[in-house]
C-alpha cells in the first residue's frame, strides 16, 4: 500500500456569520495516498470544497475559522505554519485547478505572465527561461500554437482551453498534490473527456497525486483509486472504487447511483433523493441523512453513527451494520 502524503485528522473548518456557526466541515478524517486518485463526492454544500481550501490555506478569514484537528503533508501540519511558510508549499508542492475556469484567471494580463509567475516564484529561473517553460507546459495540455497563445488575452480563449491553462499553471511547479476542484464543470463533453485524459496523463508522468472533487459519478468510475462520500460536513463513507461501486453501504451513496441515469434503460423519471440537504447551522446530535432516508430507525434520530471500518477496509457511518466493525 502506498504512503500517506496527505492525512486530514479530525477537521473543522467553521463560519461565523450572524444566523449563527456554519460547521462546513465537521470533524472529517481521510488520507490522500502517494501517487493515487482520491474522489471526493457530494452535494453542493457538502463541505468538499471547503476541506480542500483548508488544505491549501485558503480559508477567508475573519468569517472562516479552522476550529480543530490536523492536516499533515508529508508528516508537517499545515495548520501550523505561518504565512511565509505556507506560501512556500502553495503553488508548488500543492496546487489546485479551481471550480470556475471563466473566472480564474485574471482577465488583464496575458496567459503567459500567468503561467510564468508561479515558475519564476518557486523555481527561481530568469523570466527567459520561465517562458520557455510556460510554452512546454501549454503544449503539455494539448494547446496547439503554444508561442501565439501565452501573449493571448483569457477572454480570447474558449472555456476548455482555459480550463487547460488553469491545469498548466497548476503543474507548472511539477506538484506532489494536484487538488481538482471539479475541472469540468461547464465544459461540453468532448472536452470534459480530453481534460480527464490531461490529468490521467500526468499522474502517469509526474506519480503525482490527485485529489478530485466532483458531483460526477461517471468520472468517480474512470478516474478514482479511492472514493470519500461527504454528506452535511461529514465523511459518511470511504472504499476503493471499484468496492463503492459493487457494494454501496450507506443509503445516501446508493441513493447516489441510483440517480445516475443508465446507457439504454429508459425511464419515465431519473431517481431523486427526498428532500434537502439540512440547514448547516441547525445540525444536531441525530444522523443527519435521517429526514431523508426512507430505512431511518429510532436511534438514527438520536445519535450521530460512527464511522466504522469492516475488514475489508471499507468504512460506513450509518446505525444500519452492526458492532462487528472496529472504529
Amino acid at each position: 500500500m502506498a504512503k500517506n502524503l496527505v492525512e486530514f485528522r479530525n477537521l473543522q473548518t467553521h463560519f461565523h456569520t450572524e444566523a449563527g456557526i456554519v460547521k462546513a466541515v465537521n470533524d472529517v478524517s481521510f488520507n490522500i495516498r502517494q501517487g493515487e486518485t482520491l474522489c471526493v463526492v457530494g452535494e453542493s454544500g457538502c463541505g468538499k470544497s471547503v476541506t480542500a481550501m483548508s488544505l491549501m490555506g485558503l480559508v477567508e478569514k475573519p468569517a472562516g475559522k479552522i476550529a480543530g484537528g490536523e492536516i499533515l503533508f508529508e508528516d508537517m501540519d499545515l495548520l501550523k505554519l505561518n504565512h511565509h511558510e505556507m506560501r512556500l508549499i502553495r503553488g508548488n508542492d500543492i496546487a489546485m485547478i479551481f471550480q470556475e475556469p471563466m473566472t480564474s484567471l485574471n482577465p488583464v494580463l496575458k496567459i503567459g505572465d500567468q503561467i510564468i509567475e508561479p515558475i519564476m516564484e518557486h523555481q527561481m529561473l530568469s523570466r527567459k527561461e520561465a517562458r520557455i517553460k510556460a510554452i512546454d507546459l501549454v503544449k503539455l495540455v494539448g494547446i496547439p500554437r503554444a508561442e501565439q497563445i501565452i501573449n493571448a488575452y483569457p477572454h480570447e480563449l474558449s472555456g476548455g482551453m482555459r480550463q487547460r491553462i488553469m491545469i498548466a499553471i497548476a503543474l507548472s511547479c511539477s506538484p506532489k498534490l494536484l487538488i481538482a476542484d471539479e475541472p469540468t464543470t461547464a465544459l461540453d463533453v468532448t472536452i470534459q473527456a480530453q481534460v480527464l485524459d490531461i490529468m490521467r496523463d500526468i499522474k502517469a508522468k509526474l506519480n503525482t497525486s490527485i485529489m478530485l472533487i466532483t458531483h460526477d459519478l461517471g468520472v468517480v468510475a474512470e478516474m478514482a483509486d479511492y472514493v470519500v462520500v461527504m454528506y452535511a460536513g461529514k465523511v459518511i463513507e470511504e472504499a476503493a472504487v471499484i468496492e463503492l461501486f459493487k457494494n454501496p453501504q450507506h443509503p445516501y451513496t446508493q441513493g447516489l447511483l441510483k440517480a445516475k441515469p443508465v446507457l439504454n434503460q429508459r425511464a419515465e423519471r431519473l431517481y431523486s433523493i427526498p428532500g434537502q440537504v439540512p440547514n448547516p447551522i441547525e445540525l444536531g446530535d441525530n444522523c443527519y441523512f435521517s429526514d431523508r432516508c426512507d430505512r431511518c430507525m429510532d436511534i438514527c434520530r438520536q445519535q450521530q453513527p460512527p464511522l466504522l471500518k469492516d475488514q475489508n477496509g471499507h468504512k460506513v457511518a450509518c446505525w444500519l451494520y452492526g458492532e462487528e466493525r472496529q472504529q
